[in-house]
């Protein structure tokens, strides 16, 4: 391995919504100079173009059809369907509200499973639900990253009012709590820490400290050294 090499880790983060765990893998990716995977972008990407087409979360022969001809792409921080920029679009409140039920469904979890795993080849810091106990069950480093409802909800309420949003914290609250209930007992991938995972609970930590752990455990086995 060259002096400017990392080991090719497969890092994944899990946890409930709100957590902070694009943000924390998006550091860490950067720090240990691997590719950051937006699984819940992809997700969102789908949801978006899946509702734009008339198409609800019942629909499964139609689901089914549609995922022939879609093609999500990640690039630069940007993410695209069929070639155009949604970004901005699958952050909207109104995808928020739906991507759980699209993404709980088999036919649109199988289609995406193949897609995340051929993005490791290089190694990879993943973001999800399931990463660590679907997507890269075999993964050098396991994170399921959590924090109480509360703060969770806060974080989004500022995450919008930043961005220029209207806001309701109770509102949020509440979907950040009917999200978790439903990710814990969807019937396909439920929420849950990996076999072999480290749970961290960052109520209490800054984003600076809980990458500050994850990156020092990957450390430990044997990445961002020189050889």
């Amino acid at each position: 391995m060259g002096k400017n090499e990392v080991r090719k880790l497969v890092i994944t983060i899990d946890g409930p919504a709100g957590a902070g765990k694009s943000t924390v893998a998006r550091i860490v990716a950067n720090k240990m100079g691997l590719p950051y995977l937006d699984t819940g972008a992809i997700y969102r990407a789908v949801t978006l173009k899946l509702i734009e087409d008339g198409i609800t979360p019942d629909e499964t022969e139609r689901i089914t059809a549609a995922l022939e001809n879609i093609s999500v792409s990640l690039s630069g921080g940007k993410v695209s369907v069929n070639g155009r920029d949604v970004t901005a679009e699958i952050r909207r409140p109104a995808i928020d509200a739906a991507v759980s039920s699209f993404s709980a469904l088999r036919p649109v979890r199988d289609a995406l499973i193949g897609f995340q795993r051929e993005q490791a080849s290089e190694g990879i810091v993943a973001d999800g639900r399931d990463m660590g106990t679907v997507v890269f069950p075999d993964a050098d480093l396991k994170i399921f990253l959590t924090a109480e409802a509360e703060e969770r909800a806060r974080r989004r309420y500022k995450e919008r009012v930043e961005r220029g949003e209207t806001a309701d914290y109770e509102e949020i609250l509440r979907y950040v709590n009917e999200r978790d209930l439903y990710d814990m007992n969807r019937e396909i991938a439920p929420l849950r820490p990996a076999l072999g995972c480290v749970i961290l609970d960052s109520t209490k930590m800054t984003i600076e400290e809980v990458t500050d752990v994850i990156v020092s455990l990957a450390r430990e086995l044997g990445a961002g050294k020189e050889s």
